[in-house]
């Protein structure tokens, strides 16, 4: 059995939220990658990369959370100078430039924080060379991003 996935989710890994439940897709119809925070590394630009070369997927979707741990801890290392054990700190340093991001904007903080991740993540995949950047340009790939609702189940577009 062959797989034709028509999106591509960079999600989180909180096992609240599974891509396939969220859009409601059966299995083989979205290529997903999950780390927790959703963030990039150079591990899954190139997932990412193999998806819209070899499986032609013409969508990507960073797909950020409502009440994300990883978002949470990020906040708590720069505002509170909060360190982290073993490699968990790593994910906090990668999430602080949305943290710093969203620090004046209006509104509650911490969903500031998820949509900023969000949006600064679209932003780098729309702009990663040589591949993405490239099928961008040439209008084969869309970027977007969302964030889902843990109480609603509705994923709202922020990119």
């Amino acid at each position: 059995m062959g797989q034709n996935p028509y999106a591509t989710i960079l999600s989180c890994s909180d096992s609240r939220v599974s891509p396939e439940f969220c859009f409601d897709e059966q299995r083989g119809d979205l290529f997903v990658a999950r780390v927790a925070g959703n963030y990039l590394t150079t591990d899954f630009v190139a997932t990412l990369e193999y998806a819209a070369v070899v499986l032609h997927t013409p969508l990507i979707m960073v797909l950020g959370h409502q009440a994300c741990g990883a978002v949470r801890a990020a906040i708590n290392a720069v505002d509170n100078h909060e360190q982290f054990p073993g490699h968990i700190q790593s994910i906090a340093s990668a999430l602080a430039p949305a943290v710093r991001a969203a620090k004046n904007m209006p509104g509650d903080r911490f969903d500031n924080v998820v949509r900023m991740n969000v949006i600064r993540t679209v932003e780098k995949l729309r702009k990663q060379p040589p591949v993405l950047s490239k099928l961008v340009a040439e209008r084969k790939l869309m970027v977007a991003g969302g964030v889902y609702n843990l109480t609603t189940g509705k994923v709202d577009q922020v990119a």
